[in-house]
């Protein structure tokens, strides 16, 4: 929350369990000014119920100690790598895109390629997983780990290609379905931060008292998640133009925003 500071102090920094299936905030915590996300994480986790469900965390979030807590709690995780796992990135990397490899996915059904149109562009995703990963030296200090995963996304626009690969690690068995579906579905908290960036306008608020901003935060949040749910006049309007229409009438819209 980045206008909520005085001078040289440091903003509010709050972490959000989210739900992509329902589109609602499960918890969230305020990240101690004296620590990190790393810290905050665990933290937060062992607040909510993740038992039979799949936990995906940037890669800021991907440390042993985040991995065993989701274990521990009975969940699953897809986490991201990135270079602050640089041996274990390198290592995932070089495996999954070796062509030999990639071909006996394909032909084992752990292969999976989905084809959209977005933002006048074509955007072409392809999943590997596999868990064949007794030869990964890093595998007994990840508890649980069970599979590695790559995305591999071509992106064409006006004549040209860009390709974009991601890579994981996750306690899930091979299960190709599952495992793009929790990658892909990670957009979704990002999809949250930017509803609250860009249509609450919540980086310009320059509320400075600390537990006001987090209360603010926590509204925004209920208010986006009926946002998301109600119907305003026609399918599909935009989450800016849903709250302009109730703001003009709010006394038409009442009733029904409050029942859901």
């Amino acid at each position: 929350m980045r206008s909520n500071k005085r001078k040289e102090g440091k903003p509010n920094h709050i972490i959000t369990a989210w739900s992509k299936e329902d589109g609602f905030s499960l918890g969230q915590k305020v990240v101690n000014t004296k620590s990190n996300e790393i810290t905050a994480i665990p933290e937060l986790l062992e607040k909510i119920r993740i038992k039979g469900q799949v936990v995906t965390i940037d890669a800021m979030g991907t440390q042993t100690a985040i991995a065993e807590k989701i274990r521990l709690k009975r969940g699953d995780y897809v986490l991201a790598l990135k270079e602050n796992q640089r041996t274990l990135h390198e290592d995932v990397s070089l495996y999954l895109n070796d062509a030999e490899i990639k071909e006996e996915l394909r032909k084992k059904g752990k292969y999976k390629k989905t084809i959209e149109k977005a933002h006048s562009q074509l955007e072409i995703r392809e999943y590997y997983q596999t868990k064949e990963i007794g030869w990964l030296p890093q595998k007994k200090d990840w508890k649980g780990l069970k599979s590695i995963g790559m995305e591999e996304k071509t992106i064409r626009k006006d004549g040209q290609e860009k390709k974009e690969f991601r890579y994981y690690i996750s306690s899930l068995n091979e299960d190709i379905e599952l495992f793009s579906r929790a990658v892909r579905g990670h957009w979704s908290v990002e999809s949250m931060h930017w509803q609250l960036d860009v249509t609450f306008k919540e980086d310009a608020n320059t509320t400075l008292d600390k537990q006001a901003a987090e209360n603010l935060n926590i509204i925004r949040k209920w208010c986006l998640s009926i946002l998301k749910m109600v119907e305003i006049f026609r399918p599909n309007l935009s989450m800016k133009k849903k709250r302009f229409v109730i703001s003009m009438n709010p006394a038409e819209f009442l009733e029904q925003v409050l029942n859901f």
